[in-house]
């Protein structure tokens, strides 16, 4: 072979190789047509796939399409609202998409000769029927973009931006066996958080060793740094590892069937559901059913952490024609005395867990799209002197600076149902270690779909990144 047909060769399969990875970039923003308002938490996705996004509180979206559907079709849908759809060839950038508001009349419901549950307790506990039918029920892995943030009241302290895989077994095995999960990539990274470290060791210690201690009788000097480390990661990972949100009770419909689940043979005890109305979601009604308190208090049973006394609020969406969930917003809300007071002193807050599931149909089963969670987090324990205190100790308890919270958004936009793949999956090792540093890939992360941050939260970043590294390769 002559050295030009190979530097040929090579020209053309790295021109080959640019247009395997090429990407078609769609962006804009998403608006109501009666107000001009921002539509928030729109799905953005390409017909018959699984490939999107969903849109920020400001309604933008930006959604990277591979250059094999590039013919396909847009679709733009938002439960209440009609569906916008385009040919992505005809997408332009610089035009907004606003959308109609839709309602559906429940009169339409009641005419209906089929026999239908008529309250919003007996539609859910169908639901939950329904849920053998509806989630899936073989083996799957879903990838996706996993934005923690963890922030005061007035800046953010900690920022990590992931790509994970998550292999499930199905619906019907347990997750803590049968669940797992991968953080493939970390495209930003860092931790700036002014944590008290003398307190996550106590609780660290209560934790792992018989002798209870409490945090004013240990001295700092007692302590070496690699001990507080070990501390402050424990304390992360069982209050914000990402075991907590796949396998524990929050994943509402997934671990319906574990001991003591919020969803499970007891559901009516802890909640009550009421029938708001129905709605239209991309021309298919749903029920829109409120989540109240019922005699019991909710508990989350979390070891080491008074996680009990609270009451349930929120909305739940469930198609009309096959009792599919396709929208759950979950508050837990400070209820008991206990969990009142507790939830004020630590938290500044009395709702403590606040989780948005949303679903999305793919080869007629529900899988999770889009998942938002947020909750409080103790990082010092307060001020109760009995003397004068120095100006840094007064600053130090300042209430804009002690209360934490922190947020974990996911957003899935692959659906591998091959079985060779996910089995070859089986044999690789899966790290859910969030905290984790991991090497920088700019290449990985150009063709990638992320979730887009808010204006305000876009300008506390770049406030952030000033003071931090942002890329480590």
């Amino acid at each position: 072979m002559s050295k030009k047909l190979k530097q040929l060769i090579v020209v053309i399969t790295i021109l080959l190789a640019g247009t395997t990875y090429a990407q078609k970039e769609l962006k804009n923003t998403v608006l109501d047509s009666s107000d001009s308002f921002p539509i928030a938490s729109a799905s953005v996705y390409i017909k018959n796939t699984t490939i999107g996004t969903v849109t920020n509180i400001d309604g933008n979206f930006v959604l990277q399409v591979p250059q094999k559907h590039e013919n396909d079709t847009l679709v733009v849908s938002s439960i209440g609202y009609s569906t916008f759809r385009i040919p992505i060839q005809e997408f332009n950038n610089e035009t907004e998409v606003f959308l109609t508001e839709e309602q559906a009349s429940l009169d339409e419901v009641v005419l209906v000769a089929e026999p239908r549950p008529t309250t919003g307790n007996e539609i859910v506990l169908k639901a939950i029927r329904k849920l053998q039918h509806n989630l899936p029920d073989s083996s799957y892995i879903q990838k996706g973009f996993l934005r923690h943030k963890e922030r005061n009241k007035t800046e953010f302290k900690w920022l990590i931006e992931s790509a994970i895989t998550v292999y499930d077994s199905s619906y019907t095995s347990s997750s803590a066996q049968n669940l797992k999960i991968n953080v493939d990539q970390v495209r930003k990274s860092y931790d700036l958080r002014d944590v008290d470290s003398i307190f996550s060791y106590a609780a660290y210690k209560n934790q792992n060793s018989t002798r209870k201690l409490k945090p004013k009788d240990i001295s700092r000097r007692s302590v070496n740094k690699e001990q507080l480390i070990t501390a402050i990661k424990w304390n992360d990972n069982r209050v914000n590892g990402l075991e907590n949100l796949f396998q524990g009770k929050l994943n509402l419909l997934r671990n319906v069937k574990n001991n003591k689940a919020l969803f499970g043979e007891d559901i009516l005890d802890k909640h009550q559901f009421e029938l708001d109305t129905i709605l239209v979601d991309n021309e298919r009604k749903l029920y829109k059913i409120k989540i109240s308190g019922s005699k019991d208090f909710v508990g989350l049973g979390t070891k080491g952490i008074f996680n009990e006394g609270f009451e349930a609020e929120g909305w739940l969406y469930i198609y009309y024609d096959n009792y599919a969930f396709k929208k759950i917003e979950y508050n837990l809300v400070a209820a008991s005395d206990a969990q009142k007071v507790r939830s004020k002193r630590l938290f500044d807050t009395q709702i403590n867990h606040k989780l948005v599931i949303t679903y999305m149909e793919y080869q007629g089963k529900m899988y999770p799209n889009y998942i938002y969670y947020e909750t409080p987090k103790l990082v010092n324990v307060g001020l109760k002197p009995t003397r004068g205190i120095t100006k840094e100790e007064e600053e130090r308890y300042n209430k804009e600076e002690r209360y934490y919270y922190t947020v974990q958004e996911i957003l899935f936009s692959e659906i591998i149902l091959d079985k060779d793949e996910i089995s070859a999956s089986k044999q690789e090792k899966w790290d859910p270690d969030i905290f984790a540093p991991k090497p920088y890939d700019k290449d990985f992360w150009s063709s990638y779909n992320v979730l887009l941050e808010s204006e305000e939260d876009e300008q506390l970043i770049l406030d952030l990144s000033k003071r931090a590294s942002l890329y480590k390769d």
